[in-house]
């Protein structure tokens, strides 16, 4: 079986690294942001977000305004190798912004948030419609 010489699986590499530098996100953000789960309970609505590798509380920021649920962050990857010595890289690192449509008006101010192993979650009380928007203060594990 003949075989590619080296060279060109080293230029298929780098080709590859340049794509992933020009689209800088995995596939599984193709959407624009993290993947979120969104349920309703009789007096709440819950969020739950898939954002591993949060270093700190100061990554991640959550709004909520006119029935919108905003969470906007950044995943640092600073203890990783370089470009030049990396075989593959999949896991996503980089800024992500995600704004999803409630299914019912909620009181922001009352809202909480935990982020423990790699998954946010987000529980806001159901409220009448009209409030104003709020920043949400994370519990983060």
């Amino acid at each position: 079986m003949s075989r590619l010489p080296d060279l060109a699986f080293d230029k298929i590499n780098h080709l590859r690294q340049e794509m992933d530098r020009f689209f800088n996100y995995p596939f599984y953000l193709d959407f624009g942001g993290p993947r979120v789960d969104i349920y309703e309970t009789g007096n709440e609505v819950v969020a739950s977000c898939e954002i591993p590798g949060l270093e700190s509380k100061d990554d991640l920021s959550i709004n909520i305004y006119e029935n919108i649920l905003e969470i906007k962050g950044a995943v640092r990857r600073s203890r990783e190798f370089d470009d030049e010595h990396t075989f593959r890289r999949e896991r996503f690192s980089g800024s992500f912004r995600r704004s999803i449509a409630l299914p019912a008006p909620v009181v922001a101010d009352n809202s909480k948030a935990v982020y423990k192993n790699g998954i946010l979650e987000i529980t806001m009380p159901k409220a009448s419609p009209g409030k104003k928007g709020s920043n949400i203060n994370i519990d983060f594990h």
